[in-house]
Order: C-alpha cells, then sequence, then structure tokens
C-alpha cells in the first residue's frame, strides 16, 4: 500500500485548506500505516515531489503541470487516454513498489 507524502501544514495554508482538514489527511494516513503494520501488509510513502498527474502510466513520459479542472488527458508520446485521478494512482503504486525488492532479491523499478 503507498500513499503520497503531502504536506498538510502547508495544505492547510491555501484555499484548499478547508477541504483537507475536513478530510483528516494526516489521521487518515496514520491509520493506515498502522492498520497496515497490523496486518502484515508493507505501507510506503512516495515523495509529495513526485509528478503523479503529469507521469503517464504507460510509458512514463512526463507530460507538464495541468490544472485541476483538466481530468483527462492524453499522452502526447504513446496518445493513451488518462484519467487524471486513476493514472496518478497508479503511478504511486508503482514509486512505492520501485522501493521494495523483488522475490529475487532485485530492486523493482518502471521501465526508464
Amino acid at each position: 500500500m503507498s500513499v503520497e507524502d503531502l504536506s498538510v501544514k502547508a495544505l492547510g495554508r491555501t484555499k484548499l485548506a478547508k477541504s483537507v482538514h475536513d478530510a483528516g489527511w494526516s489521521q487518515f494516513v496514520n491509520m493506515l500505516e498502522y492498520k497496515a503494520a497490523r496486518g502484515g501488509r508493507t505501507f510506503t510513502k512516495v515523495d509529495r515531489f513526485l509528478a503523479s498527474s503529469q507521469t503517464c502510466s504507460q510509458c512514463w513520459a512526463v507530460d507538464g503541470p495541468k490544472p485541476l479542472h483538466v481530468r483527462t488527458w492524453t499522452c502526447p508520446v504513446c496518445k493513451t487516454l488518462h484519467d487524471r485521478d486513476v493514472n496518478a494512482a497508479r503511478i504511486v503504486l508503482a514509486a512505492g513498489r520501485a522501493d521494495r525488492q523483488n522475490a529475487c532479491g532485485g530492486a523493482v523499478r518502471p521501465a526508464a
């Protein structure tokens, strides 16, 4: 299980403050962490500066920043249509898995 390590304190000073604090993101991440440990699962936090909503989950090309109202986008390299949230979830999961080792002891990294 992987989550993005968001700066809740910094988000609390933006126009998204009410949404972030209402969602209780910090408490939610703490619950995920202890429940994963209790269940024997691996829990990882990926870097908040990972361009998860800008990277194609198929070819790993970085497209660049997009405004929040853009919910779908097409990769300019491989022409894959992405839902912004689903694609970001795939990138965060892949980044979390990349920090672990596979069954043979090698690092698991996405293709360059």
